[in-house]
């Protein structure tokens, strides 16, 4: 079998009692391997025995969409910390980018001397009513979710006794080659820098660094030497995948202990970073309502895929409107992570509308909303019985500044609770694995 069986065959051929016992299966592996989500404290990373299947053609759509995504980003991060021509241009308004918390103006005037400012993106993609796929968040500051997917497709396959799905091995090598191109001069060490146990993605980073042949560092294994970055016994660091808590220049008003390791190597040109400081400008949710338009204004294309209709609502008149329909919306906070903070206004409560309404008009520079995507559905074992639960998609897409490196599938996370919208692990939701064929 090179496939695993269709929800129809698997409820055919199989009773609750035994397909509870490949539920089990499956997540008795990801355990035994130490697939977790949330650090030393955190929780078994759960998975459904069912993987979700995704039509070649369509996939093949979806990557050239997400290739010309990233490129857009990229190019407007770089845009952001140079001339602003799209602040200029009226393509973003000067509000809505000074009111971004991502946004480092100490980096004004300084760009990577090599490869891209956005090397990789997680994109969060669900599916329409029309059966679209659209853009529902960008994720480019450390985006998690690759080595998940990976561990996932591994485990089905195995208790279903077919080989994995091809592609995603890609995603090691191209993040590899990421890192080379950020400083292609330099000697030493490619590391991947993390927060040690308690990262709630750590199993995630251990196998990067292992499978892409990276040294995995902490902020305490490495040291400054002059204007250069050095293991602590002195050698050199070529360049550096940042997957740490800390994502940002500064806290409390004092730089970071990151920013204060990496930022002078990265300046002086001796130290590539993958992705760099400040790319938190690019998955802002208020920026996120134009990259639309930023697609036909960097790239002179038409957007191949497009985004969930979202609304500004500094615009005074949309947010009147905001305010008259958020029953029928979703509101997000611009900054927000994980689901935290979202409301979803078909299924809140009179009370939670009216808290809601309160935040948007007291801070709407704070907020966004957008129209409600009823995520798409997957058969799903419950109990040993297939039910639909909702569903959506976060591949994986890599940027080494020439060329762009799509791994075919990605992460399908699903809500493991009935009518739940909210997929992320965080939130208790759980993953299938993503079969293209």
């Amino acid at each position: 079998m090179t496939t695993p069986p269709t929800p129809e065959q698997l409820e055919h051929a199989t009773d609750a009692s035994e397909r509870d016992e490949l539920t089990r299966r499956v997540n008795r592996l990801l355990a035994d391997r130490g697939v977790r989500f949330g650090g030393e404290d955190g929780h078994q990373f759960r998975a459904d025995p069912v993987p979700r299947v995704l039509d070649g053609d369509e996939w093949q759509r979806l990557s050239e969409g997400l290739a010309q995504r990233i490129r857009t980003l990229d190019a407007f991060v770089a845009d952001v910390y140079g001339d602003r021509a799209c602040v200029r241009d009226g393509v973003l308004p000067e509000r809505v980018l000074n009111a971004t918390p991502y946004l480092e103006d100490d980096l004004r005037g300084t760009a990577p001397v090599a490869g891209a400012w956005v090397s990789v993106g997680g994109f969060d993609i669900v599916r329409d009513d029309d059966g679209r796929l659209l853009v529902l968040e960008d994720n480019v500051r450390t985006p998690s979710g690759v080595a998940y997917a990976m561990a996932v497709s591994e485990a089905v396959a195995e208790v279903h006794g077919t080989e994995p799905p091809a592609g995603l091995e890609e995603a090691t090598a191209a993040l590899r080659r990421c890192l080379e191109a950020t400083n292609p001069h330099g000697e030493g060490v490619l590391a991947l820098l993390t927060d040690g146990p308690d990262n709630s993605a750590y199993y995630e980073h251990r196998r990067l660094a292992e499978e892409a042949a990276l040294s995995l560092v902490t902020p305490a294994d490495l040291r400054h030497q002059g204007d250069a970055l050095t293991m602590a016994d002195g050698t050199p660091v070529r360049a550096v995948y940042r997957r740490t808590g800390q994502d940002s220049l500064h806290a409390d008003g004092r730089g970071t202990h990151v920013a204060d390791l990496l930022l002078a190597p990265w300046r002086a040109g001796r130290l590539g970073v993958v992705n760099c400081f400040g790319t938190g400008v690019a998955d802002d949710k208020s920026v996120y309502a134009y990259v639309e338009d930023m697609v036909r204004y960097y790239l002179d294309e038409e957007p191949l895929v497009s985004s969930v209709a979202t609304y500004d609502l500094c615009d005074q008149r949309r947010l009147e409107e905001a305010l008259d329909r958020l029953a029928e919306l979703v509101a997000k906070p611009r900054d927000g992570a994980g689901g935290a903070g979202v409301l979803i206004g078909p299924s809140a409560s009179a009370d939670e509308l009216a808290s809601a309404r309160e935040a948007l008009r007291a801070e709407p520079e704070r907020w966004i909303v957008q129209d409600v995507v009823a995520l798409s559905t997957q058969p799903t074992i419950v109990d040993g019985e297939l039910e639909d639960r909702h569903v959506d998609l976060r591949p994986f897409v890599y940027y080494d500044g020439e060329d762009v490196t799509v791994p075919v599938g990605g992460l399908t996370r699903v809500a493991l609770h009935e009518g739940d919208m909210v997929v992320n692990s965080s939130r208790d939701g759980g993953a299938k694995a993503t079969w293209v064929e």
